[in-house]
């Protein structure tokens, strides 16, 4: 818990009346009382002064397009993906689910079509299926009736959980910290517990793996305790800023009913990418390949099915990231806008103007991000297979470089996008005075407050396991599942976390938009939301700033 007065100091230190040189910043961005004002030019203002640059602020002005090759890369990669699966479906081979039905024909030295069908596997695949669904009745209508209800519930409850956070976040957050620590305590003891009186569990699961397991499980709970008794000092830190995020969220509401549009989105926009590469298996031919000396008939799959494979993957990989990328835009562009509006009141069509921009001047730069997210992701999957194939001195060094250079991508690609979103600057220009911001401000380039994603994930972990409890205590009372309860409870379990861990994923964004916005008011030297800087003026000095003289070099650009 820091002290108020080092900041107050540093503050005091960069105020723009003693500082000889002004605040780094690229171009003016208009107010919305401004947009339609027409510009006055004064004749003392004709000679531009290359010293003085404007301030950085929300830009509510019309934005130019940035980042553009990377939105045609993106279109490329789109229409190409859709013309050749529209191609694979227009000339799919019909008999590629046939191939058992086709014989060697040794008059014309090819296969044909024989008597036999493959509709007796078929019918035999069905009646297994029926057979199952008809065995498992009562707990496919248990699972179904838990996953409606919980999907009913979700929405509320993950609204009830933003209003008490937002009211009573001190109350909530240590009322939630024993159960950190009780619910694993509870579900470790009691599953052994369980499995130590069923005597099918017992032999299938000797006595020493039950307490290797058992005490594996508590090992990672004393290393949860022991995260957060060192970080104990930052705890009421924590709880200030989950409050000030949640009071932000409460403002705008509608992003729970937009982010989950854009989600829908991508699973419509992923539904045809997924019939083009079914129908892309179904690209061949049916020849004979002879086998010690017999002659069978074989599915010969063509050459360029791989390559649209790849070429497929890689669109719908790059088009996930794009979706987060974007949601993270527009949260960030209407937060900033109530941010920054001086009265109380929520800004009028802040999603609708985040939106705009998010897909139409900005969409380069948010490809350009999830680009570099998804390239992240399959290098982190390349070397995480290559540790397990490869060992030696020159895979752990080899690894150690590439996980730097990630370390550096994602520390570029922090606060890029938010500040995108404010400004509506390029990729690489957002990421420059991103840094230059913060680093001017003696703040992190990494946000000093990394504990509130943890403490939420960790009430979101406590919330759903005590709903899973609940859902297993109601199972039991009204039905005759068995063991198959557990299974339904897990599922529910899992349902919530999901949801709930939507909502921590914008709460995370949030709280990361607020904090860019309160380093370009402390870079301003403005406050627009006093409560904010009430909490953020306690984070610490950034200490790798603080040895260095921080200089103040415009930025032109």
């Amino acid at each position: 818990m820091g002290s108020t007065e080092e900041p107050n100091k540093s503050s005091d230190f960069y105020d723009p009346s003693s500082s000889p040189s002004q605040p780094l910043l690229s171009k003016p961005y208009p107010s919305p009382s401004s947009i339609d004002e027409p510009a006055s030019h004064d004749s003392t203002t004709s000679e531009p002064d290359q010293t003085q640059y404007l301030q950085i602020s929300y830009n509510y002005g019309p934005r130019s397009i940035k980042d553009l090759p990377f939105l045609i890369l993106f279109a490329l990669f789109v229409l190409s993906t859709f013309a050749f699966g529209i191609f694979a479906s227009v000339s799919r081979n019909p008999n590629s689910l046939n191939v058992s039905s086709f014989v060697y024909d040794s008059n014309s030295t090819s296969c044909v079509k024989g008597s036999s069908s493959v509709s007796s596997f078929n019918s035999l695949f069905l009646e297994s299926s029926l057979f199952l669904y008809s065995s498992s009745s009562s707990l496919w209508k248990s699972l179904i009736w838990t996953l409606v209800i919980t999907v009913i519930i979700s929405v509320p409850f993950a609204l009830c959980v933003l209003l008490l956070l937002k009211h009573y976040t001190k109350q909530i957050v240590y009322v939630s910290l024993p159960f950190f620590v009780i619910v694993p305590i509870f579900i470790n003891v009691y599953w052994f517990v369980a499995c130590t009186v069923s005597s099918t569990c017992s032999d299938a699961f000797p006595l020493v793996y039950r307490i290797l397991v058992l005490v594996f499980v508590f090992l990672i709970i004393g290393v949860i305790v022991w995260i957060f008794v060192a970080n104990w000092h930052r705890i009421e830190l924590t709880v200030m800023i989950i409050g000030v995020a949640s009071d932000a969220l409460s403002q705008n509401l509608a992003l729970f009913g937009v982010i989950p549009v854009l989600t829908l989105g991508l699973v419509v926009y992923y539904a045809p990418i997924v019939v083009f590469l079914v129908f892309a298996r179904q690209n061949g031919k049916i020849l004979a390949q002879e086998k010690s000396g017999a002659y069978n008939c074989v599915w010969k799959q063509d050459s360029w099915v791989p390559a649209y494979y790849a070429l497929a993957i890689l669109t719908m990989m790059w088009s996930a990231t794009a979706m987060v990328e974007a949601q993270v835009y527009v949260i960030s562009g209407t937060i900033a806008q109530w941010y920054f509006s001086k009265d109380d009141s929520t800004p009028r069509r802040s999603i609708r103007s985040s939106l705009r921009n998010a897909f139409g001047p900005s969409s380069g730069t948010i490809c350009l991000s999830g680009l570099l997210i998804c390239v992240v992701r399959l290098v982190r999957a390349a070397v995480d297979s290559a540790r397990q194939d490869v060992p030696g001195i020159v895979n752990i060094i080899l690894r150690c470089c590439v996980n730097t250079l990630l370390i550096a991508v994602d520390f570029l690609n922090k606060f890029t996008i938010n500040f995108a979103a404010i400004t509506g600057e390029a990729y690489c220009t957002s990421a420059r005075m991103t840094y230059e911001l913060l680093k001017r401000n003696l703040l992190s380039a990494v946000f000093v407050e990394t504990v509130s994603t943890r403490l939420l994930a960790g009430i979101v972990f406590v919330l759903s396991a005590i709903y899973a409890i609940a859902v297993c205590a109601i199972l039991k009372a009204v039905s005759g599942l068995g063991v198959d309860l557990y299974f339904v409870a897990i599922i529910a379990w899992v349902l919530l976390i999901m949801v709930l861990g939507f909502f921590v994923h914008v709460l995370d964004n949030v709280i990361d938009t607020v904090y860019v916005c309160y380093a370009i008011d402390k870079d301003r030297g403005d406050v627009c939301k006093q409560e904010v800087h009430e909490v953020y003026v306690h984070l610490p000095i950034s200490r790798n700033h603080r040895s260095s003289p921080v200089t103040r070099t415009p930025l032109v650009v």
